[in-house]
Order: structure tokens, then C-alpha cells, then sequence
């Protein structure tokens, strides 16, 4: 699909748009402050929605994309909690005392000030926290997955002025765990469904905030869909129902000519291969089965679509659409948990009553493989995945009209969310909070790639580590291991798939960026000697936070 053709099929008009002049920081400073929005899809793969190649209909995400511009290369955490502490702080997890997950309903993490201690420490300061300060009224909704026990971690207590969510992990979509509103526990009413329920929450706060008073808001809506269980409202399942019936190796085939034909990725780029079974060799009846999980899935993302479509209709409404910076992506890859074929039944997915709590439906490695198109792995991994996200940047104050619809070609990080909203708010990060020293703060500015797609902001290294999975980018080459090795080595510029591992052609680089990783993991907090050794040293804890998370 050439530009033209997507920016018609996206529906560019049904987002009023203005031209809009290239901003520097400079600039920025003397004008008014944006409203920003940041919303984060949960378990979503790179590939799933419309404008980054999916069969799934996402058409307001579409025409976000269509008015803004899409990264080509942007990455998160690998997983959940690790995600939304590298996101909310600016800091590498470990720093932020989330190195692993977060404690679980079964009680307090039995750890204390470690990068490992399952909630937000307090050597951190939040997104929230700084553009309150900066005078912006500070909105949440969805899931925060933070801290749950210790309420000094909490969204209100974080810098938020108002909360309506989870506060936990994973959750029923129709009669969701510990719902909360503000720091009040609360009971979901009849009717409820978590991904439109947190949209009206934010509609409803966006509008109470622009009514307040004259000052700009930052809204964070966390939606938990299509994180498992996989609860889809009857009429999206009945959409998607019949939809893959080819199975996941000819939805991945047809994603990849998509992404190609898109300009996502080059034509002769090679795929990584899907390494889930043949489709020809189920029955019948498995067949239906599995095209009923993808649907329950695809629904899942569908619902995510509608409700970003009615917060856009109420930026319209209050006249905020031009002046707002919105951004949205996905936690980690798709997951691939649920065994290599998924889990939950024909009666379970059609009828979402006959289970509870989050032990429901699950897509299973197969098709998380699929939805990471053209990448290898998927949710934990820091492949690419594993880790890489669509993220899609709307800001018609911000953005020229001539590269409306365009991608970003330069590679950013969640810790760059931290300076680009600082930047943004024409706020400064601080040296302490409340008396406490903070760490400093590591990522770099997006404001340049989005107002003028100059040089690349990453000039230095950077780094990841999630439960034993290593990685770090310096440039176009990147160094991974998975679980427990050995080391890869690729370059992305010509290799974004990681297809040909060039560890043992190029022994000195990849000897020389083995030791700064080591190196930032010993700043880091990082426990790397042995694969899983810190995690089994803590034992039974993080066997209950792998099976309730």
C-alpha cells in the first residue's frame, strides 16, 4: 500500500487536522503546553493493528497514524510491570525496585529496597509526579500494576490527581479483581467491560479537567486488554469468528506483505520463520477451535479501536484534538503463555461466565508468533519480538502536515517517554524528591524525531535485562541472549529480523559490548551470573507472581 492509498483507506479526515509549523525546543517553550496522552495496549504483538500490517480493523488507530507518524523502531520491556516502571520513571526497572514483576495478592513482597522488590522504590519520581509540579492536571485510568500492597506506590499517591483501574496485574474484563477508584476499593456494576469502562473514566476526567480550569492535562490510559484472559463482548467475538481459519502461518505470510508493501520493512528483508506446527495436521475441530481464540483476541484489539475512538470524539468536542500529543503502543510483544497452542474452550470463549477471576482463554505461543510478525519470539524475550512496539504519535501543533502518515526511522525506548514529556511540559527533572536522592534520569528527548526526524537521539548504548534475557542496542548493532545463551549478534540495519547471528565473524565487537553490558548490569542491580539465579533464591514468591501474572 503506497501513502496515498493508506491515507485514504485510514480515513484521515475523520481526524480534523490543521498545518502545523516544525517545533524545536525553543519554540516550544513560547507556546502553550500540549495536553499529552499516552495509551498503552497490553500483550499486543508489532503487528496486529491495521497500520502496522494487521487483518485487525483498528481504523481510528489508522487514522492517528494516518495524521502522525509511526516508529518503525521502538521498543518497551519485554513484559508488563517492567514496562510501566521504565515508562512512568524514566529509569531502567531494576532502578525503579521492579527488575522482575510485581508482589502478588498473596501478600508483600518478602524483599526490601532491591531492584527486585516487586513496587515502586523511592528513588524514583513519575511522569505524574513531574507535570503536576509543572502545572498540568495529572488523569489515569486502566492498569497500573506498580505496587500493590505498599499504597505509597499507588497512581494518587504517584502524581496523579485522579485514578479509576486495576491495580494489579491481570484481570477478568467483565468483573475485574480489586477495581478501584481513586484509593477506594470498589464493585464493578452490572454490564461492565474494562476497556470501555476506562475510556469513559478518562473521556469523563479529560472533560471535567478542560471545564476546571485553563491548564493543560496528561492522561495515562492503561487498558489491560488483550492481555489474558481473552474476554471479548459478543458482537466483536462474532466479527472475527471464521477469520483464521487459514491458520497462523498464512496470517503471518499475508502480515509481512502488508508491512512490506506499507514501507515498514524492506522487500528483501526475510522473515523469522513462525515455529509453531502445521496447520493442515489439526482436525477439524481444532481448527475451530483455534480461530475461535484469534478472534476472541482480535476482538480484544478491535474494543481497544472503538474506545480510542470515542476519546478522540471528545477531544473533538472540547476542542482539544490539535493541541493534544497523543502516543500509543503495547507493553511487550505478543504472549506466548498458555502453551504452544493456547488454553480455554469453545464454551468458555463464547461464554466468559463460566470462569473467573484470570484463569480464562489463551492465544498460546502459535499465534503470539504470528501477531510479532516478522520477528522472532515474543512476551519476556528481548528479541525484537519480544520487545518492539508500534507506537504511533499524533500532534497536529506539532507535526507538519507534509509528513503526516510518514515513519520515524530512528530507534527510541521507554525511558526516552520521561525527557520528552519534561521537555514537552518545559519542565526539569530533579536531583532529589521529597528529601530522598533520585536516580538519574537515562533516556533521551522524542520531540526531535517527531518535529523533525533529524539525527538519531541514541548515540550511546542501551541496555535491557528481564528474567535472565540480555540485550543491548549500540547503533545499528545489537547484542542479545535469550534465557540461557549464548550471546547474538546482529545488524539491524541490514538484519532487523536477527536472521544471521554474526557473533563469531566479529569476536572483538561483540567481546567489547559483552563487557558494557556486564558493566551497566553491576550499576543496574542486575543479577546475571547465573541465569534465574536471584529468582530462585527468592523461591516460592516468584512462583506464585509467574502463575498469578
Amino acid at each position: 500500500m503506497d501513502r496515498r492509498c493508506f491515507l485514504k483507506k485510514a480515513g484521515l479526515l475523520a481526524v480534523s487536522l490543521s498545518i502545523a509549523p516544525k517545533l524545536t525546543a525553543a519554540a516550544q517553550s513560547n507556546t502553550k503546553k500540549p495536553n499529552i496522552v499516552i495509551i498503552l495496549a497490553d500483550d499486543m504483538g508489532f503487528s496486529d493493528i491495521g497500520c502496522y500490517g494487521g487483518e485487525i480493523e483498528t481504523p481510528n488507530l489508522d487514522a492517528l497514524a494516518a495524521g502522525g507518524l509511526r516508529f518503525k523502531q521502538f521498543y518497551n520491556a519485554a513484559r508488563c510491570c517492567p514496562t510501566r516502571a521504565g515508562l512512568m520513571t524514566g529509569l531502567a526497572p531494576h532502578l525503579a525496585g521492579i527488575g522482575h514483576m510485581t508482589e502478588t495478592s498473596k501478600g508483600p513482597s518478602p524483599l526490601a529496597d532491591e531492584p527486585y522488590q516487586g513496587y515502586l522504590n523511592n528513588r524514583c519520581v513519575t511522569i505524574a509526579q513531574m507535570l503536576k509540579k509543572a502545572g498540568y492536571h495529572t488523569l489515569m485510568t486502566g492498569k497500573w500494576h506498580l505496587g500493590l500492597h505498599h499504597k505509597e506506590c499507588w497512581p494518587l499517591q504517584r502524581g496523579f490527581d485522579k485514578y479509576f483501574g486495576i491495580i494489579d496485574g491481570a484481570s477478568d474484563y467483565f468483573k475485574p479483581q480489586r477495581l478501584t477508584y481513586m484509593n477506594d476499593p470498589i464493585d464493578a456494576p452490572e454490564n461492565f467491560y474494562t476497556t470501555d469502562a476506562f475510556t469513559d473514566y478518562a473521556c469523563r476526567f479529560v472533560e471535567e479537567s478542560v471545564k476546571a480550569e485553563d491548564k493543560p492535562f496528561f492522561l495515562y490510559l492503561a487498558y489491560n486488554a488483550p492481555h489474558w484472559p481473552l474476554e471479548a463482548k459478543t458482537k466483536d467475538l462474532q466479527k472475527y469468528e471464521g477469520k483464521y481459519k487459514a491458520g497462523w502461518h498464512d496470517i503471518s505470510a499475508r502480515r509481512f506483505e502488508r508491512q512490506k508493501k506499507m514501507g515498514l520493512f524492506k522487500s528483501d528483508c526475510t522473515p523469522a520463520p513462525h515455529d509453531g506446527p502445521q496447520w493442515d495436521i489439526l482436525t477439524d475441530e481444532q481448527k475451530k477451535l483455534q480461530d475461535l481464540r484469534m478472534a476472541a483476541y482480535a476482538a480484544c484489539i478491535d474494543a481497544i479501536d472503538q474506545n480510542i475512538g470515542k476519546l478522540i470524539t471528545k477531544l473533538k468536542e472540547l476542542d482539544k484534538l490539535d493541541s493534544t500529543i497523543i502516543f500509543f503502543l503495547s507493553d511487550n510483544g505478543a504472549c506466548h503463555e498458555g502453551g504452544i497452542r493456547g488454553s480455554g474452550s469453545e464454551a468458555v470463549i463464547r461464554d466468559p461466565n463460566l470462569t473467573s477471576g484470570t484463569d480464562g482463554p489463551r492465544c498460546g505461543r502459535v499465534w503470539a508468533n504470528a501477531s510479532n510478525t516478522p520477528f522472532r519470539y515474543y512476551k519476556s524475550f528481548v528479541h525484537e519480538g519480544g520487545m518492539s512496539t508500534p507506537l504511533i504519535v499524533h500532534w497536529p501543533a506539532g507535526i507538519a502536515k507534509t509528513r503526516n502518515g510518514s515513519f520515524v526511522e530512528n530507534f527510541g525506548y521507554l525511558l526516552d517517554f520521561m525527557p520528552t514529556c519534561l521537555e514537552l511540559a518545559d519542565a526539569e527533572y530533579p536531583a532529589d524528591w521529597e528529601g530522598q536522592p533520585v536516580h538519574p534520569m537515562v533516556g533521551k528527548s522524542l520531540v526531535p524525531l517527531i518535529t523533525t526526524n533529524d539525527a538519531p537521539i541514541h548515540t550511546e548504548p542501551v541496555f535491557w535485562e528481564h528474567e535472565g534475557n540480555r540485550a543491548m542496542r549500540e547503533g545499528q548493532w545489537k547484542l542479545v541472549w535469550a534465557k540461557d545463551g549464548p550471546w547474538e549478534l546482529y545488524d539491524l540495519s541490514k538484519d532487523r529480523t536477527e536472521m544471521t547471528n554474526l557473533i563469531d565473524t566479529m569476536p572483538k565487537r561483540a567481546a567489547r559490548m559483552k563487557r558494557m553490558w556486564e558493566s551497566w548490569a553491576r550499576r543496574t542491580g542486575v543479577q546475571f551470573q547465573t541465569s534465574f539465579s536471584y529468582y530462585n533464591m527468592i523461591g516460592d514468591y516468584v512462583k506464585e507472581q509467574s502463575l498469578e501474572q
